[in-house]
Parts: structure tokens; C-alpha cells; sequence
């Protein structure tokens, strides 16, 4: 039994320096390393109570009896104390993320949200939702599932609406973007514990699905999502939500999604068929995003990301392909008439550099004249807001304000009040010279 239990402490030790060091050589390992370091990392009461129960058993099984048995008490306390830790590091997330918007926004950015918006907010740890992991629903939130928005060479576009079961209207609305490597996922499974949070307080949150590769060849995705804005536009209201509003948001690939949203609004290219809709969208949220499919500062630690874009996504390789590649990157679509950014990476991302993120959020501070903040969120990995973990908890919080403040700078002053006009703004745009600063750009780090 004593040997059982030190093969028990060895996993649990060898999970838990992964959350520290995860691997990133080689795409399956690294694959590997995200998804145990994911679980591990972010659900660390459920694993201690694992590593707590384990032991009691055990020991009841009288695995203390003996040297190694001793040895794998000491491994599995060493292997708690690490992960209590990296846990606790979590509760100066909060504060990571305010001095983000802070910095990006200005110190008065609270005061741009409206009334109704702000009395609702949430701060603090609040314990019940983070250690219950299921369910993620919220009873004042009701889901319209499966609205058919368009068919395209076989396939049905669908989106799900959450809002409040009081049916508000006029409500700020929010287009969230599922990730998945372009390939796999689906509407119903990703920022879960975002949307309800939102629509609980006056939102409306359209989920929306899109055509996946191999079937699609880029530039379709972004087509797809750009359809679910024109959908937006003519029926958003039926449904409560302000359709002259919108915040894009997205993980991963529906971080590239949302990114590469709101900087081509309006491009007849992505909008075959609906040239004439407006698909602005007033601020963006990407989370983990992959910003430059060209990869031109050899930032990606291995080919798995390149071997998706040439086989799956684009249909062809970069020396192949490289207008289409470079017309694929945010990195290459910034703009001075960007709206508003809230770019979040976790510092310990296996399956996207945050490297990256911090190049495109430095770039895009240099050449936007609309505000962009930055947080880069210690220790966490690639997906990390998927689960309802403290530091997704901290992160729904800050971008409900940083929504709201956009809102309240949009309602009080138009287009102006989100730096895209010349003048003064009441939500400050960092400076090139601001934005040239990494200090500024990768401090965020707690």
C-alpha cells in the first residue's frame, strides 16, 4: 500500500510543478501540459481535497507504516503547500486587473458607468460560485437557444441569447465568440460564468456558432460572425438589447474572431452578400488570442499552431499564402480608428505565447486612438475563465466594467467619448509614447 501511495504523490507532485513550469516543446506535450495544468491549476480546492482524501485513505490502509510511506506524506504535503500557493496568488488578481483599467482607461473610469449598470457590479471573492463548479447558471437568467441566423452550404448558423427573465430592453449587449483552434467547440460551452454574470445585471449575451474547419476555409469564420452582428442589428431588440452597442468577445480562436471583428468593420470583404451593414462594434475583449498567424517574431514554442493554420484553417502554408496570412492577423490590422481593447492573457499560457498578446497590445496602444488595456494574469494558463476559479472571477468582474464604462462614455458622448474622434475623451487613450513603454504593457503581471 505504501508503494500505491508514493506513485499517488509523485502524479500529484509532478501535476503541481506543471502548474509552475508547464511544458511547451512539442505540441502534443504541450497540449498535455495546458489541459492537466488548466484543471489543476484553476480548481485547486477540488484537488487538494483530493490529495487530502487520498492521504486519509492511505493511511487508514496503513501506507504510514513504512519509510516510503512516510516520504509520500511528506511529497503529498510539499505538492498542497505549493498548490495553496499558487491559489493564493489569485486574490491579488483583482487588484492586477483594476490597475489594468486603470491605466488604460484613467483613474475616474468608474464614474463613466451609468447608474443602473454600476449598482450591480460584483467585487470581492464571493466563495459559494467558486467552489461550486456545476451549475454555472444563474435562476434569474433565461437562454433562447438555437436561433437560426443563416445556412450556408449545409450548415445551420445558430445562436443562443441569455438575458434577464424581467425582459429588459434597451440593454448593452455582448457577442461572445467560442474558441476551439477554428476546428471543434460549440456556443453553449465557453464563458459560461461571463455571460450570466452580465446578463444577471442588465445585459443581453448572444453566443454565437460558426462554421468550423476543415469544412471552413478562412476567411468564412470571420464571414460567419459578422453575420451574427447583422442578425444583431435586426433583431436584437426583439430580444431586449441595445444593437447600437455591442462588446465582441472570445477565447482563443474566438479571441482572434473578436480582434480581427472589430478591426474590419465594415470590410466588403468579410460581408459578401450584406455590404451595407454596419458591423461596428463599440469595444473588444479577446482573451488568449492568437494576434499574427505569420508568427514573424518566432514567438510559438512549436509547430502545432502553424500545422493547424496550413492544413485546417488556411488550406495552404505561409510561403504559400502570405497576403492571406498577414490579412488574417490582427497584428496587421490595427488601425488609429480601433474602438476600445481589453486584451487578458494568462502569464503561463502553454498553447499561445503571451509574448504575443503583449506585442499586439503594445502596438495597438501606438497607433489607436481609442484606449486599450492590458492584463496579463499571473500563473494562469490558456482557457483559464472557463472554470469558475478566482481568477475568473476577477476577470467577468473587470470586464463588466470596463463594458459598462465604455457604455457610459458611448451613451454621454458618442463616438467621441471612445477616443475615435479628435478632441478630448472622457475615457483616456494611452499615448504612443505610453504605448510604447513595455513596462506599461507587461507590469500588469502580479
Amino acid at each position: 500500500m505504501a508503494a500505491w501511495f508514493f506513485l499517488f504523490a509523485l502524479v500529484s507532485v509532478a501535476l503541481t510543478y506543471n502548474v509552475y513550469r508547464p511544458r511547451k516543446a512539442g505540441p502534443r506535450l504541450a497540449f498535455a501540459s495546458f489541459f492537466a495544468g488548466w484543471l489543476w491549476g484553476e480548481l485547486v480546492p477540488y484537488a487538494i481535497a483530493i490529495e487530502l482524501l487520498a492521504t486519509i485513505g492511505f493511511s487508514l490502509a496503513g501506507a504510514l507504516d513504512s519509510g516510503l510511506g512516510k516520504l509520500a506524506l511528506v511529497l503529498v504535503a510539499l505538492s498542497s503547500g505549493a498548490l495553496v500557493r499558487h491559489y493564493l496568488r489569485a486574490l491579488d488578481t483583482p487588484a492586477a486587473v483594476e490597475q489594468a483599467l486603470r491605466e488604460g482607461l484613467g483613474d475616474d473610469y468608474r464614474s463613466r458607468i451609468p447608474t443602473p449598470l454600476s449598482a450591480r457590479l460584483e467585487e470581492g471573492v464571493r466563495w459559494g460560485p467558486v467552489l461550486r463548479i456545476y451549475p454555472l447558471a444563474r435562476p434569474e437568467v433565461e437562454r433562447a437557444c438555437d436561433i437560426r441566423f443563416d445556412r450556408v452550404r449545409g450548415v445551420n448558423l445558430k445562436l443562443d441569447v441569455y438575458r434577464h427573465r424581467s425582459h429588459p430592453s434597451g440593454c448593452p449587449t455582448l457577442l461572445q465568440i467560442h474558441g476551439g483552434g477554428w476546428t471543434i467547440g460549440d456556443k453553449r460551452e465557453q464563458a459560461l460564468p461571463l455571460m450570466y454574470q452580465l446578463a444577471a445585471h442588465g445585459w443581453v449575451c448572444v453566443s454565437t456558432n460558426y462554421r468550423l474547419s476543415p469544412h471552413a476555409t478562412f476567411p468564412e469564420h470571420l464571414i460567419d460572425v459578422k453575420k451574427a452582428i447583422k442578425w444583431i442589428r435586426e433583431h436584437g431588440a426583439e430580444y431586449g438589447a441595445n444593437p447600437d452597442f455591442i462588446v465582441v468577445t472570445g477565447g482563443s480562436a474566438g479571441g482572434h474572431l473578436a480582434a480581427l471583428v472589430a478591426l474590419t468593420a465594415n470590410d466588403p470583404e468579410y460581408q459578401p452578400g450584406f455590404e451595407n451593414v454596419d458591423t461596428t462594434v463599440q469595444a473588444a475583449v479577446p482573451l488568449y488570442g492568437v494576434y499574427d498567424f505569420t508568427d514573424r517574431w518566432g514567438l510559438w514554442p512549436n509547430r502545432g499552431l502553424a500545422r493547424i493554420l496550413e492544413t485546417a484553417i488556411m488550406k495552404g502554408s505561409l510561403d504559400e499564402l502570405p497576403e492571406e496570412y498577414h490579412r488574417a492577423s490582427p497584428m496587421d490590422r490595427i488601425h488609429p480608428d480601433a474602438p476600445p481593447f481589453f486584451i487578458i492573457h494568462g502569464s503561463k499560457d502553454t498553447l499561445v505565447p503571451v509574448e504575443e498578446a503583449r506585442r499586439f497590445a503594445r502596438e495597438l496602444r501606438r497607433v489607436s486612438r481609442s484606449p486599450v488595456v492590458y492584463a496579463e494574469i499571473a500563473g494562469a494558463q490558456h482557457a483559464f475563465e472557463l472554470l469558475p476559479s478566482l481568477n475568473t472571477q476577477a476577470v467577468v468582474d473587470a470586464i463588466e466594467r470596463f463594458g459598462g464604462a465604455i457604455y457610459g462614455a458611448v451613451a454621454e458622448c458618442g463616438e467621441e467619448a471612445t477616443g475615435r474622434e479628435s478632441g478630448e475623451a472622457p475615457l483616456r487613450a494611452v499615448t504612443p509614447e505610453e504605448g510604447d513603454s513595455e513596462d506599461r504593457v507587461a507590469a500588469v503581471e502580479s
